[in-house]
């Protein structure tokens, strides 16, 4: 039964932070417009009007990215029976490669790519553990 809550504990993480994620994002878009004429919903209008973008459009990726980590891991870490760490950290490296494969496809600016990559996933992996351990 431990094996399968532990299972249980990754796939709930997986999907709970794909869903904030994923609603950040949607609910970004209406707080701060993307630049006009940029459909934020197609990957190579993205790449040819990246340029348009201002630090302002960045905060929703970042606020989805972390936001997203940090719950994921908070519940993989609460409904996980062992291994809470490796749990909340695996659900970290899992966004993190998100992130970096985002990175590679999308000219973001440098200085977002290296915050991004830095702060938003390991960390708030293990924030979302410490948080569930208190």
């Amino acid at each position: 039964m431990t094996i399968v809550r532990n299972i249980l504990a990754v796939l709930a993480g997986l999907v709970i932070a794909s869903v904030v994620n994923m609603g950040l994002i949607m609910l970004g878009g209406e707080v701060i417009p993307a630049p006009a004429g940029v459909d934020t919903t197609d990957m190579e209008s993205l790449k040819a009007s990246m340029h348009l973008f201002e630090a302002k459009h960045f905060i929703t990726p970042f606020l989805a990215h972390a936001l997203g980590t940090l719950v994921g891991a908070l519940i993989a870490t609460k409904i996980a029976t062992s291994h809470y760490l490796k749990f909340a950290l695996g659900i970290g490296c899992f966004f993190l490669l998100g992130g970096i494969s985002s990175a590679v496809m999308l000219p973001a600016p440098l200085w977002f790519i290296v915050f991004d990559l830095t702060l938003a996933y390991i960390p708030m992996a293990w924030i979302g553990y410490k948080l569930a351990h208190k």
